[in-house]
């Protein structure tokens, strides 16, 4: 029996929004497969109820500054109490959008962060460098959460014939 493949977009083709985050929220899913409560999957133990889904658009000739940022926030989150999944760079395509991901239990959680960022120096310099830089020329934030019954699901292999 022959298969139909369904034809693929090629690498050059701009990618919408919707596919965007639905890969990065794939990515999120593949990187914490394994959780073990599937009512409310956990990120390494984490519980997770939101994520704050932060998408940015940069000046794709200052990459390494936005890296460096990146690289910043991954000391700073944490210490303020965010559960970062990552930061995520522009590989293929649109070469000017970024994201990053921050795991919370609530948003109880996120409010508690945000005033534990803003009193971090440390954060409050990294804020300062990329508005004196200006690699980041846009910034939004959409929070979303887990759907149950549909984060961390392992995939199915095909049964042996």
């Amino acid at each position: 029996m022959l298969l139909r493949m369904q034809p693929t977009k090629p690498a050059t083709v701009p990618i919408s929004r919707r596919e965007a985050i639905g890969g990065i929220l794939a990515t999120v899913a593949a990187l914490t497969a394994g959780c073990d409560a599937p009512a409310r999957p956990a990120m390494k133990g984490i519980p997770m109820t939101i994520v704050c889904l932060i998408r940015y658009q940069i000046d794709p000739f200052q990459r390494d500054a936005f890296k460096k940022y990146a690289e910043n926030w991954g000391r700073i989150i944490p210490r303020c109490g965010g559960h970062l999944v990552g930061y995520f760079l522009p590989h293929e395509g649109t070469n000017d959008v970024a994201w990053g991901l921050i795991a919370f239990d609530s948003l109880t959680s996120y409010e508690a962060y945000r005033i534990r960022l803003k009193a971090d120096s440390e954060g409050r310099e990294n804020f300062a460098t990329s508005q004196s830089k200006r690699f980041i020329l846009r910034e939004e934030r959409n929070f979303v959460e887990v759907v149950d019954g549909t984060f961390g699901v392992p995939a199915a292999l095909p049964a042996a014939p």
